[in-house]
């Protein structure tokens, strides 16, 4: 074969080989970028399926509160409270104290004029002197019947009805006697005298009113109060009233004096619960001999409380209401999600201390996200911060 002919076959078959090697690269480049690409989207898809698992914050059961005490709102009464009514109708001749002044027991508050219980004393004064002298003569005749029993001029039957004649004046005596007595001591109502040592809290009355007999249309015409010691009742939760025996120290403070507090001392409970709202009256004393608490005032009372060291308080941003009830979101060694029902004992603002449903070792997430489940996987917020860092090297390199 000549120089001439062979020359040609061989760029050919150069080129051949050429063409293949170039189709060989251009699929290992093809190959290559393919499973880069598959292995980007799936870390990608890794990446993603991790983001979509929710982030929380947890904490640990606290085992105090941050405080001891229960503040409620109160109310002052007087330690003694009397109402004083007219025991007899008539005309208010004066009044001697007004309110705010302060009396002795006995001390003269007003008097009554009573025109009609004057004749009425005038009336059985003149009946009793009426059945005395009725009652003498009956008597003397008796007698004298008696006396001419013996002479035969009269029967005994006649003497002896005579004598029962002026047993009857005599007992005529008696009642009309009753009645006198029964006028001037109706008459000595006429002074309305205070009870007790106290204060005049209340003067409902005038010279020249017209004065009922009270307890029914007539109204009270003073109020005598005792303040030197005032009572304090609070209504306490059914919850709290085995933990307030009586003797439990409260502090009482009263808007009209801000930053002055009161010692007050409970002395006893109702011994009931109210059923419409859940709590039991309970009676304190506090002394008020300097006077500045006033009777009828609103007090907030604060009771100190023995510490339970092991309850157990959580942030109230973890608390769950819904149609199951109260519940908290724990999470478990295996990050997933765990709902306990829960009971609250005290309510203290941000935090919530809870009666039953948490362990101390439980992780507690602070604040659940909407719709969270038993069973849901979660992610530590501190294990999630690592998470991310790993998650955003690997978007770099695809």
């Amino acid at each position: 074969m000549s120089p001439e002919l062979s020359a040609p076959n061989v760029s050919r078959r150069k080129l051949r080989l050429a063409g293949v090697f170039a189709v060989i690269v251009a699929a290992v480049v093809v190959v290559t970028g393919l499973v880069s690409r598959a292995h980007g989207d799936a870390r990608l898809r890794e990446w993603t399926n991790e983001q979509s698992i929710p982030t929380v914050a947890v904490v640990s059961p606290g085992t105090q509160g941050d405080a001891a005490t229960l503040d409620l709102p109160g109310r002052l009464e007087a330690y003694s409270r009397a109402s004083l009514y007219a025991r007899v109708s008539g005309y208010l001749k004066s009044w001697k104290v007004d309110i705010g002044a302060p009396v002795k027991a006995g001390q003269l508050l007003a008097e009554i004029e009573t025109p009609d219980l004057d004749q009425q004393l005038l009336q059985a004064r003149a009946d009793l002197a009426s059945a005395k002298a009725n009652a003498d003569l009956a008597v003397t005749t008796a007698k004298r019947w008696q006396s001419m029993v013996t002479t035969g001029a009269v029967s005994k039957q006649a003497a002896d009805e005579k004598t029962g004649d002026a047993a009857t004046k005599q007992a005529q005596v008696k009642s009309s006697q009753a009645n006198v007595d029964h006028v001037l001591a109706t008459k000595g109502f006429t002074r309305i005298v205070a009870p007790f040592d106290g204060i005049v809290t209340a003067r409902n009355t005038d010279v020249g009113a017209l004065i009922n007999v009270g307890g029914g249309a007539g109204q009270e015409l003073f109020v005598v109060s005792d303040t030197r010691k005032l009572r304090v009742y609070v209504s306490v939760p059914q919850t709290y009233v085995p933990s307030i025996p009586p003797g439990t120290q409260a502090t009482i403070t009263v808007p009209e004096h801000p930053g002055a507090k009161y010692t007050a001392t409970v002395e006893s409970s109702s011994q009931a619960v109210n059923a419409t709202s859940g709590s039991t009256l309970m009676q304190l004393a506090v002394d008020n001999a300097n006077g500045e608490l006033l009777p009828g005032g609103f007090a907030n009372v604060s009771l100190d409380l023995p510490r339970n060291a092991a309850a157990l308080n959580v942030p109230a941003s973890a608390l769950m209401f819904d149609k199951a009830g109260l519940r908290v979101a724990t999470v478990g060694a295996d990050n997933k999600v765990a709902l306990k029902m829960v009971t609250v004992a005290r309510d203290l603002g941000k935090v919530i201390e809870l009666g039953s449903g948490l362990a101390p070792g439980d992780r507690v997430i602070e604040s659940p996200p909407d719709g969270v489940a038993d069973g849901d996987v979660v992610r530590i917020a501190e294990a999630a911060k690592k998470t991310d860092a790993a998650g955003k090297g690997a978007g770099g390199k695809g």
